[in-house]
């Protein structure tokens, strides 16, 4: 039996990350099997979750999955787990239109009950009618209770208490106001490197909420859930696909079921733009986003790696690249310092980074044959951009069209959109469009 819970919070930073990864450490240190989720398309907290526990957070998002594929990755990664612990995104009914996709809408499909975190630094008894609001504004998303998070002390606390009893909410405890744990949130830059540095961080975080959370009766408001054992299944094909994935310091933006979508059609191999001098033999390579401005000089000084690439490329060879990883495939990635770094030079435009816009929101890419769902997340920009582009309709969550281009050339594409491939089937699509002269 496997207890389930979402962790949310009325709004963003008000510390859910925070406490999730002290509750990760803390059950983990009391001998739980713990298995992180994060609702939505986050790449960052994840990383931050299997720093806390062991276990890569899994992504589960209503925008790019369907029910059936939540419920699946549910089963297959928590197979093991004694507890599913699902990080929520933003404020808890905060979606892409109104709660749609939101963290409340995540609850109430799986029927699972939510442990909202309250920040109390500046605030005591009116906790009481924020607590009540979120609690009765939807009757089927079942709060389990709360957990307050920045407490300044003992009678601060007791003041918080009588909020809850007030209003008949329970309290499961608090996260004391401690100095410089501050989690970093969709950071831009942060490298594996230094999200390894919040190790001890989060053993400080852990330590506290060991003293003033009660994590046994937080299980036991969890869900019950029976997981049913799910394999990953090898998809028959005439020939299996040998995929190359970039995976370094510059690149590791990469959904854990995108991977397994390629295990399910061939083999999966791992190699580093950076570290490697030429790409593994492969029949299809994967590029995927993540920090290539952080790395300018290695990427463009691994002359022997992008010669292997566009080679690789110019001989008719399957590339799929997204954000980093089709910046990384142009001319050259100008830093923020306005200085331009030479790159692949396959793709004919550069991108900088030097006049930073943000461009974020989830993305339906609709062609002629296919519809593909993802996530742009990004503050670069393509410049000088003469690449030819697939007939395709780009949608952002309300239906409305967006200037994001599809890039083609030969059998390679590229885009600012991270796409979700996370079953055989979607992934086979996109491989039809490679090899589609249209």
């Amino acid at each position: 039996m496997t207890k389930q819970l979402i962790i949310s919070a009325p709004s963003s930073n008000a510390g859910k990350t925070t406490l999730t990864l002290g509750l990760l450490r803390l059950l983990k240190r009391k001998k739980n099997v713990v298995q992180p989720f994060k609702v939505g398309p986050d790449y960052i907290d994840p990383k931050f979750h299997e720093l806390a526990c062991g276990k890569t957070g899994v992504n589960l998002d209503l925008f790019m999955m369907s029910q059936n594929e939540i419920d699946t990755n549910l089963n297959f990664y928590g197979k093991d787990a004694q507890v599913n612990c699902i990080e929520g995104v933003m404020g808890l009914f905060d979606g892409a239109k109104k709660d749609k996709g939101s963290t409340a809408e995540m609850a109430k499909k799986l029927q699972t009950p939510v442990l909202l975190v309250i920040d109390a630094k500046a605030v005591a008894y009116s906790v009481a009618p924020l607590i009540q609001g979120f609690v009765n504004f939807d009757a089927a998303v079942k709060i389990m209770g709360v957990v307050f998070n920045r407490v300044g002390s003992e009678r601060h606390y007791m003041m918080l208490q009588e909020a809850c009893e007030d209003i008949g909410v329970h309290c499961f405890g608090y996260l004391a106001n401690l100095k410089n744990i501050e989690i970093p949130s969709r950071h831009l830059g942060l490298n594996i490197q230094e999200i390894e540095k919040f190790d001890s961080v989060i053993d400080e975080i852990a330590d506290a909420l060991e003293k003033t959370i009660q994590w046994e009766s937080i299980l036991d408001a969890s869900k019950k859930v029976n997981t049913t054992s799910i394999t990953s299944k090898k998809t028959t094909l005439t020939k299996s696909i040998k995929f190359a994935v970039a995976k370094d310091e510059a690149f590791n933006f990469i959904y854990p079921h995108n991977i397994n979508a390629m295990k399910q059609l061939g083999e999966v191999i791992f190699f580093s733009p950076i570290h490697d001098t030429e790409i593994p033999k492969c029949d299809f390579i994967f590029l995927p986003g993540g920090y290539p401005e952080s790395h300018l000089k290695e990427l463009s000084s691994n002359t022997s790696m992008l010669k292997s690439i566009k080679t690789f490329a110019e001989n008719n060879g399957q590339i799929y690249a997204e954000c980093g990883g089709m910046m990384y495939l142009g001319k050259s990635i100008i830093s923020e310092s306005n200085i331009a770094f030479k790159m692949v030079n396959y793709f004919d435009f550069e991108s900088t980074i030097a006049n930073k816009k943000l461009h974020l929101g989830y993305r339906t890419t609709k062609t002629n044959n296919h519809i593909f769902k993802g996530h742009e997340f990004h503050y670069s920009s393509l410049q000088n951009d003469n690449e030819t582009t697939i007939n395709a309709t780009v949608l952002n969550a309300r239906d409305g069209e967006t200037d994001t281009k599809i890039h083609k050339k030969n059998k390679v594409i590229g885009s600012y959109i991270h796409h979700y491939f996370g079953r055989s089937e979607i992934l086979l699509q996109l491989i039809n469009e490679l090899n589609n002269n249209v």
